[in-house]
């Protein structure tokens, strides 16, 4: 019984967290200059607060461009598409991820968090993965759409240098033998060097470019919180963008802050 009342609570209070929302925003005019009005202070249980619902293109319906251009859909149906990347022969990949997902839950605050970022769209389960899509003739209508590297740890940055597919996954920089025109690669990675990943991995997308040279990676690796609310320790070598020597694996801090 106990259980069941706490589990009825628990959903009570999420459910108010989702529908409540404060009052009509004061008129755009009165919130400007050097006294603006402001609301008072309240006091709540939980704070009011509105979650976006997802919107997702209708069919046949596109973002408005300039008059004489047209924008066409390249690829749909992708889990959580983040970094196109263009190949030299014009393949263009697509890295498809989300989060690792293992961050502790320690708080009532992280499973709140957890459930309206689930809410909003943002939880679903990404690809793991990099699609390439191949449109040779360049009429918007791809003649191959196929999985060229598959069962990858939350990536999100590509670089190709020389016949190196490099791809930044959240715990490591991964090197990838290949081929211009390649469509599938099987060969195993190797680790170029690990990086800052879990068990707490707050800002878990890693950036990846290339020198123009090619002899160092620069890879942009998050803070592990916002307002160091899991202690200064986790922060460590986070918050800046490392450069990697491509040769060796080392690494130095290269900005931070």
């Amino acid at each position: 019984m106990r259980r069941l009342i706490s589990g009825s609570a628990l959903t009570l209070a999420t459910m108010v967290m989702l529908t409540s929302c404060g009052k009509n925003p004061a008129p755009a005019s009165t919130q400007i200059g050097a006294d603006p009005p402001l609301p008072a202070q309240q006091q709540y249980l939980l704070p009011p607060m509105k979650v976006a619902p997802v919107s997702r293109w209708k069919q046949g319906e596109t973002p408005e461009v300039a008059a004489g251009m047209k924008i066409t859909a390249l690829a749909t149906g992708l889990e959580h598409p983040r970094q196109p990347y263009v190949l030299p022969n014009g393949d263009i990949l697509i890295v498809e991820s989300n989060g690792p997902g293992y961050e502790p839950i320690t708080r009532p605050k992280d499973l709140i968090m957890g459930w309206v970022q689930g809410y909003a769209g943002a939880g679903a389960k990404g690809g793991n993965r990099i699609t390439l899509i191949r449109d040779a003739d360049g009429d918007g209508k791809p003649e191959l759409r196929t999985v060229l590297l598959d069962h990858l740890v939350s990536p999100f940055g590509v670089a190709l240098v020389g016949n190196d597919l490099y791809v930044a996954n959240t715990d490591a920089i991964v090197r990838y033998p290949y081929r211009t025109g390649q469509t599938k690669i099987t060969a195993p990675g190797q680790v170029l060097t690990e990086l800052p990943g879990g068990p707490i991995d707050h800002h878990w997308t890693k950036s990846l470019l290339a020198s123009p040279d090619g002899s160092k990676l620069y890879v942009g690796v998050g803070s592990n919180s916002n307002i160091t609310e899991n202690g200064i320790g986790v922060e460590r070598e986070r918050a800046a963008v490392w450069e990697v020597d491509r040769a060796t694996g080392s690494h130095r801090i290269f900005a931070s802050g």
